[in-house]
């Protein structure tokens, strides 16, 4: 199996110092650089916050939250680290919930994401997420230059357009939801165009069905999917191993009983009913 970096082969003790160090600085950064933190932390000593269980005890932030802190304070919330003028781009997601994307190539951390679906420099990735209002196609733009990879901006819709620029063009991959892929392969079908330079897949957004997945097999397009937000960015993704979703490296999930707030012990089922 190849590996993006050492850190996918940590010893899982080394891999949870390394999150509690960073949760604690993470904590520290959020109350001295965010007005909503300053006041939401504001019995918080960050050098404290170093386990899981300090960790259960910060309080929750919700994304239903969002909407209504930035209409009090307009624009962010008061949870912008940055200035405006400080970052790269701003966008809208449903809600409106307004985002930040900083200065760093990969903000969201999606090279790691595209290595495991097995994108490599040099490929030409045909991106079919959004570029309007939301941050989807950027997410995964920022992690394919991270990884040497150019990008097509395809964007959605004009499925016969899609299908044409790939025929001309011959992209290694695509990125974007599953169901439009399976749009885009029917239509090549259609047109009688040859698309089969497609081989590798990286698909979010939406469910992934087994019919699916297994329909693109068919075709030669290795198909895995990834979870992520656009507040967080990656979240956990597939890898080679076909094993399930696995958690990207840097980022620290708590699953909780609902209505509780409780953190599961391990192996426990969350049930949401």
């Amino acid at each position: 199996m190849s590996f993006y970096d050492p850190l996918e082969t940590r010893d899982p003790e080394e891999r949870e110092r390394n999150l509690m160090d960073k949760l604690a600085r993470q904590v520290a950064h959020a109350k001295k650089s965010t007005s909503y933190y300053s006041h939401r932390l504001a019995g918080i000593d960050p050098s404290e916050v170093v386990t899981r269980q300090a960790l259960a005890r910060l309080p929750v932030t919700r994304k239903r939250d969002l909407i209504s802190l930035q209409k009090e304070h307009p624009p962010f919330g008061g949870l912008n680290a940055l200035s405006r003028a400080d970052v790269r781009r701003v966008f809208s997601s449903p809600g409106p919930i307004y985002e930040l994307q900083g200065k760093e190539t990969d903000h969201w951390r999606m090279a790691r994401v595209l290595y495991a679906a097995g994108f490599r420099h040099g490929d030409l990735i045909h991106n079919c997420f959004s570029y309007h209002f939301t941050p989807g196609a950027f997410i995964f733009e920022g992690g394919a230059r991270k990884l040497g990879c150019s990008v097509f901006p395809g964007g959605v819709g004009q499925t016969e357009q899609q299908v044409q620029a790939m025929v001309d063009l011959k992209p290694d991959g695509y990125v974007g939801t599953p169901s439009f892929l399976k749009l885009i392969v029917e239509k090549a079908d259609e047109m009688g165009a040859d698309i089969s330079s497609l081989k590798k897949a990286c698909v979010s957004g939406e469910a992934l069905p087994r019919v699916t997945r297994a329909a693109l097999a068919e075709r030669g397009i290795q198909v895995r999917q990834c979870y992520a937000t656009a507040e967080i960015g990656a979240i956990a993704y597939e890898t080679e191993a076909d094993e399930g979703l696995i958690l990207e490296e840097d980022v620290l999930v708590e699953i909780v009983r609902p209505g509780t707030g409780d953190p599961v012990e391990p192996g426990e089922v969350a049930k949401w009913w």
